[in-house]
């Protein structure tokens, strides 16, 4: 099909375009069901609007593989806010973001960017949630540590930098 089709551009011939269809879908017949297939879809579509069905269903193993990358990265999230919520102990907040962040961004770029949504929500939901309490966003330089313990994760730098003295080793 993309043979003839090219073909009929250069040729250039005036009616011609008939016998260039019927060449294409010929020989695409040629090549088994398959290629009559091809054929028939492609010979009801403009040539522009089948190269963009073609390419979109090249790419949607790259969105699937993003879109599962995500996942594993939103559930690396969810287990060191578990962890955290767990061992509950002082001064452990940026190591579980950090070490959050560091397992999803091990995910690949869906994971980093589910690190990064997650992240980015959930220091935003905390400065509303300080504005309605105490009237005033009164954490803002602890947003700030915490913002920069989940850069860190999400750059591949070892989360144990924040890991606090004492903290069980199941963590």
């Amino acid at each position: 099909m993309w043979r003839a089709y090219s073909d009929m551009k250069e040729a250039n011939y005036k009616d011609s375009d008939k016998y260039f269809h019927a060449r294409g879908n010929y020989d695409a017949a040629q090549r088994g069901p398959g290629g009559a297939w091809a054929a028939k879809v492609i010979s009801r579509m403009k040539l522009f609007t089948g190269l963009i069905f073609c390419s979109l269903v090249l790419g949607v193993n790259s969105w699937l593989s993003f879109l599962g990358e995500a996942a594993r990265g939103t559930w690396d999230m969810w287990r060191a806010y578990s962890d955290m919520r767990e061992a509950n102990f002082k001064n452990s907040n940026k190591y579980f973001h950090a070490h959050g962040n560091y397992d999803a961004a091990q995910r690949r770029p869906g994971g980093a960017w589910a690190a990064k949504v997650i992240s980015n929500a959930r220091e935003g939901s905390q400065r509303v949630t300080d504005l309605f309490k105490f009237g005033d966003s009164r954490h803002g330089v602890d947003s700030r540590a915490g913002q920069a313990a989940n850069e860190w994760g999400r750059s591949g730098k070892d989360p144990n930098h924040f890991r606090p003295a004492g903290l069980p080793d199941k963590y």
